[in-house]
């Protein structure tokens, strides 16, 4: 079964699945109103420079101030040890060229670098370099210095700017790198012209919307065909399609199935599992993935998978293919950050090692930069995964109004002994005639039955009548007590 890539459009926005084996790998979800500004560049200007905190404020005309670093300075990162600090280098109402290196991201801004890469298609140009680099992903290095020579010689002598040659320019032809050069020169030409006649805060470069991308980044050779269920997209894809990927031209079909197209794959049903805390896998075993502002965590457990000649054995299949997993669900659910990831305990290090080297194996699929290292004294292996965009539950879900995204709710008892108190606190103030409590279902039949013998004591306590009143509309931690 070949590779296909869905492209679901609407106006409100549009939905990427990269299908492998007939299982989505990864997805993708972008919105009008919520796009994503990585690679964006702006001409910005220096708001506040914090030689404290060796990092700059830039003004790019967002709702929040950008967030530059000293590192991600481009005169510095060629300096090395004789890096300024950053109050050498900017000073307030500076204008300056920066691109978006993270979306912001919660409460934090957008992470910038004066350091500026454009993409294409088989090369990424860097217009501040002068060498040409290779994808780490092409590991041969007779390959890497045949590509290097094979770009020098297609580059004009005058040529300014450095390179580096992506994996799909492996089999590229001389003719196909001189387009992407051609494309890219043009592209940093229109951009410096902009940026001299405009003032800052401005947009100066847009990325392209996700459909695009996915068309120049994910497409490769196992790649079967592209589905887009909307006609004017379709025709855009096609149009790119011929100037820069001629390759993928005859990969493009427009669908129009009855069925819409992710209902066709059960992609929504994917969506919705990927949003779940609990995966199980096939052995009977599951993880629990937990999200959390400063890292993820992914717990294993065997649950009912009890196959297997012993105890350890058992043990060792589960965590292979949870190492299977959950390297899917990182890409899927596009978790980055700090990750830990706590496999069943091994005794054995022969076990650790096959499992460890399984889960960097079906890691090499991902096209977002990781670290793995090996298991820790506690038995938990830590990772990093580059984050740029918002994760998928941060793109769909917001933190429950009711639990404010503990993930949990008081009981109905510990809110009727909350009320209680709160009524005593009232009565030493105020001193009512009356007092009613205004509360969920739940709270208010545990108050008519159970607790009916509390409310009767505390009524006795301070003379005074309570009456109760059911609020349909309230969760079960919501109430409120009414003086009368």
């Amino acid at each position: 079964m070949t590779d296909e890539i869905l492209i679901n459009v609407t106006p409100q926005e549009t939905r990427v699945a990269v299908m492998q084996q007939g299982v989505v790998q990864e997805l993708h979800i972008e919105r009008g109103s919520q796009r994503g500004l990585v690679s964006n560049v702006y001409i910005g200007k220096v708001k506040r420079v914090l030689p404290g905190m060796q990092s700059a404020f830039i003004d790019i005309g967002l709702e929040r101030s950008a967030f530059l670093h000293v590192a991600d300075i481009w005169e510095n990162s060629i300096n090395g040890d004789a890096a300024k600090p950053i109050e050498k280098v900017l000073f307030e109402g500076q204008s300056l060229l920066v691109q978006v290196i993270k979306d912001p991201i919660g409460t934090k801004g957008a992470r910038l670098s004066t350091q500026l890469s454009f993409a294409g298609r088989l090369l990424v140009f860097l217009p501040q370099e002068s060498h040409i680099g290779v994808s780490q992903r092409i590991e041969s290095e007779a390959e890497r210095e045949a590509l290097r020579a094979q770009l020098q010689q297609i580059l004009p002598a005058e040529h300014k700017g450095g390179y580096i040659i992506r994996t799909l320019a492996e089999s590229a032809t001389d003719c196909e790198l001189r387009a992407d050069i051609a494309y890219l020169d043009k592209l940093w030409s229109n951009l410096q012209q902009q940026a001299q006649r405009v003032a800052p805060p401005a947009l100066l470069y847009k990325e392209l919307d996700i459909s695009l991308r996915v068309l120049r980044d994910c497409v490769n050779e196992s790649t079967g065909r592209i589905l887009v269920d909307s006609r004017e997209t379709h025709e855009r894809l096609l149009t790119f399609a011929r100037d820069y990927i001629a390759d993928a031209v005859p990969k493009l079909e427009h669908y129009v199935g009855a069925r819409p197209l992710f209902d066709l794959y059960s992609v929504d049903e994917e969506i919705e599992r990927a949003l779940s805390r609990r995966v199980d896998l096939k052995s009977g075993g599951y993880l629990i993935i937990d999200q959390t502002e400063a890292l993820t965590t992914v717990d294993v457990n065997t649950g009912g998978f009890v196959g297997g000649r012993n105890f350890d054995d058992t043990i060792f299949k589960t965590n292979l293919e949870a190492a299977q997993v959950i390297a899917r669900q990182l890409r899927l659910r596009n978790l980055g950050g700090i990750i830990i990831c706590d496999f069943i305990d091994m005794d054995t290090a022969e076990h650790r090692d096959a499992v460890l080297e399984e889960f960097k194996k079906m890691l090499a699929h991902d096209h977002t930069r990781i670290s793995v290292s090996g298991f820790s004294s506690l038995g938990l292996v830590e990772m990093t995964r580059k984050r740029t965009r918002e994760s998928l539950a941060h793109v769909l879900c917001e933190p429950c109004p009711t639990c404010q995204g503990r993930g949990e709710v008081k009981t109905a008892q510990s809110v009727c002994y909350e009320i209680l108190r709160e009524i005593v606190r009232e009565d030493r103030q105020f001193h009512a005639r009356e007092y009613r409590i205004l509360g969920s279902q739940q709270v208010i039949d545990l108050f008519l039955d159970e607790e009916s013998q509390s409310l009767a004591q505390l009524s006795d306590f301070i003379g005074k009548p309570v009456s109760l009143q059911v609020e349909t509309l309230y969760s079960q931690e919501q109430y409120d007590v009414i003086l009368m």
